[in-house]
């Protein structure tokens, strides 16, 4: 073998010693290393935008059916009540109604209306002390044939518009069919027509009701009734029957079927018992007898009569200006249903209610 080749071999044999010694230094950290596998999910955009506002369809306040209620007040008319008056005119198109007692035991209405307006609405009569704290909430137009100074000062302190027969207001009347002092009626249109700057926004909602007549407090909790017999006093006995036909409670003096002058069965969707306090003012009738009114201002008893059922509530009015509100024994409000309302003031101690 020749110096040339032996040297060769060597060459060969010291490179590959190399090799293996720089391998066996390597540590596992030098080895090349595999990545953990990464999941990215899809990129979304946040969506800032406000959620849309519930659409709510508009009512008529004062009765809870749909609608788009008037750029109008609304309108109380003091109705006479006594069997001379009766049938009266335009009774049956008011929103609400209200029925007190007054002296002599004798029942007087406020009618209200805003929803409708009829031809004509009579006899008229004059005011009585409970009338500001009714009506106050309202703030709207209050028609009336006349009254006491007194009552007369409280009916304006109370901001209602006050629209009177005796101080020559327009758009009133004394009919020749019947006599005087229950022969007195106005013209709606006219009423309307004088409401000052003051008195030209439509009413609040008085009390709260439900979109639909089945989710009317009485009708979800309830018991089923079919007959309201109201003593209020002893010359005022009204009855409410219920009538499935027409969905409403139908009312009566005692036994006699209530009507309008138009020949309109005298009809409520709701009624609502109220019981308050009765006590005499400091104002005096014919013959020296005390002229009542209602304590309203506070919270008591009350039924509420719909869709053929009635729900004991409290009512509670916070003050003059405040409407009356209703609840349940849960403290949840107790909705009406849609429609017409007539309150029945019953006072506390002598009036009473039956449901059967």
């Amino acid at each position: 073998m020749t110096t040339t080749r032996r040297h060769g071999r060597a060459v060969a044999a010291l490179v590959a010693t190399m090799a293996l010694a720089l391998v066996g230094c390597s540590s596992p950290q030098d080895a090349p290393q595999t990545p953990d596998p990464v999941t990215v999910g899809p990129t979304i955009a946040p969506d800032k935008a406000a959620a849309p506002v519930p659409v709510v369809p508009p009512v008529w306040p004062l009765t809870g059916v749909a609608g788009e209620p008037a750029a109008r007040p609304s309108l109380a008319v003091k109705i006479e009540n006594t069997a001379v008056a009766r049938p009266q005119t335009g009774l049956e198109q008011a929103d609400v109604v209200w029925e007190t007692i007054v002296e002599f035991d004798v029942s007087r209405l406020i009618a209200v209306y805003h929803s409708q307006v009829p031809g004509e609405v009579g006899p008229i009569r004059s005011v009585r002390p409970m009338d500001p704290v009714i009506l106050a909430p309202l703030h709207g137009l209050l028609a009336f044939s006349g009254g006491q100074p007194g009552i007369l000062d409280l009916v304006a302190a109370s901001g209602v518009q006050m629209i009177s027969h005796d101080a020559g207001a327009p758009g009133m009347y004394r009919a020749r069919d019947r006599a005087a002092p229950h022969n007195v009626y106005g013209t709606p249109t006219t009423f309307w027509g004088v409401a000052d700057a003051a008195h030209q926004a439509p009413p609040g909602e008085q009390f709260t009701f439900a979109r639909s007549a089945d989710r009317a407090a009485a009708v979800v909790g309830g018991t089923p009734a079919g007959t309201l017999a109201f003593r209020l006093s002893p010359a005022s006995s009204p009855t409410w029957s219920w009538d499935a036909g027409t969905g409403t409670w139908l009312r009566s003096e005692g036994s006699t079927p209530a009507t309008a002058r138009s020949g309109a069965r005298l009809s409520a969707v709701n009624v609502v018992s109220i019981t308050a306090d009765h006590p005499a003012t400091g104002f005096g009738a014919q013959g020296g007898a005390a002229v009542p009114t209602y304590s309203l201002v506070g919270s008591g008893d009350g039924v509420v009569a719909s869709g053929g059922k009635t729900i004991p509530v409290r009512w509670q009015k916070d003050s003059q200006d405040a409407p009356m509100r209703l609840f349940t024994a849960t403290g949840a409000p107790a909705d009406l249903a849609p429609g017409n309302t007539w309150v029945e003031l019953v006072p506390a101690g002598t009036g009473s209610l039956t449901v059967s």
